[in-house]
């Protein structure tokens, strides 16, 4: 089963459209736990406990574990998501970018050691930075196409030359359109677009109607979950809708799980809300 078969199942079996990010901060974990970075694991296990019959995949950020010398945790993490959750994919975000044999050592490390279903990727470096991943059979690779974040336009916004001197493409609207097109060779790609950006969400999706996009920035970031859905879920094509702060640190006590869970489903329904044709389950 390819990631996008994936993402249908886990879509149709939690019918859902958010993705929990696992991003692991020991100075917001509740009493008790606070700054212990030891308790990584425990705490991320309890949030996938309590939101993986809500969640179309988890999204652990490699940062946030390598920065506390935790990847030890993570691997464990991913085998227990495996475990309890089986049908939800595991996109590994870790926003690689290189060539050769180092590229090739990066895809080794998503997809042998962490054995993750997707990876988030770099595309500036070109298609010989982004090939050593799809030469892991049904496993995603997710380009960095319009980002959240404020500065992501100095580049990702730039005009490119068109033909004959004429005003060509936006730099992101071409990303889009390679990997949609002849960077897509095994069906394996998909693309970030940032929720703080709907109208560029809905240029994507023009571009790219078939590719799975990973759409980060609602809840903490202040994206819009039902503009968001409204400009990417057309055509039936996957949108995972990733919530990483607001979920994880809805609550602050011993019932942290429950509220991450309480969140988790409103967010869940706010989607679905907007979905075309149906309504919140």
């Amino acid at each position: 089963m390819n990631f996008t078969d994936q993402l249908a199942r886990a879509r149709a079996a939690n019918d859902s459209l958010l993705c929990v990010g696992l991003d692991p901060e020991p100075a917001k974990f509740p009493a008790g736990w606070a700054g212990d970075a030891g308790r990584i694991f425990d705490f991320c296990a309890a949030i996938v406990d309590a939101t993986k019959d809500l969640v179309i995949a988890f999204k652990p950020q490699i940062a946030y574990f390598a920065a506390q010398r935790a990847e030890a945790q993570l691997e464990r993490l991913i085998e227990h998501i495996r475990d309890v959750a089986p049908q939800v994919p595991v996109i590994l975000d870790a926003k690689r970018g290189d060539i050769g044999a180092t590229a090739e050592q990066y895809a080794r490390e998503a997809f042998e050691r962490y054995r993750a279903d997707a990876v988030t990727l770099s595309p500036f470096m070109g298609f010989d930075s982004i090939e050593p991943y799809l030469a892991y059979p049904g496993k995603g690779a997710i380009l960095l196409c319009r980002t959240s974040n404020p500065g992501g336009a100095d580049l990702q916004g730039q005009r490119l030359a068109g033909a004959d001197g004429a005003p060509g493409e936006l730099l992101f609207e071409y990303i889009a359109r390679l990997a949609a097109g002849p960077w897509n060779r095994g069906g394996q790609l998909g693309l970030v677009v940032g929720a703080t950006y709907p109208a560029e969400i809905e240029r994507v999706r023009q571009i790219a109607p078939r590719l799975p996009l990973l759409i980060p920035g609602i809840g903490a970031q202040g994206g819009d979950a039902e503009a968001t859905v409204r400009a990417g879920a057309r055509g039936g094509a996957p949108i995972i809708v990733s919530s990483s702060r607001a979920v994880l640190y809805a609550g602050a006590g011993a019932d942290f799980a429950a509220e991450a869970r309480r969140v988790a489903d409103a967010t869940r329904r706010t989607l679905n809300a907007a979905r075309p044709g149906q309504n919140a389950a």
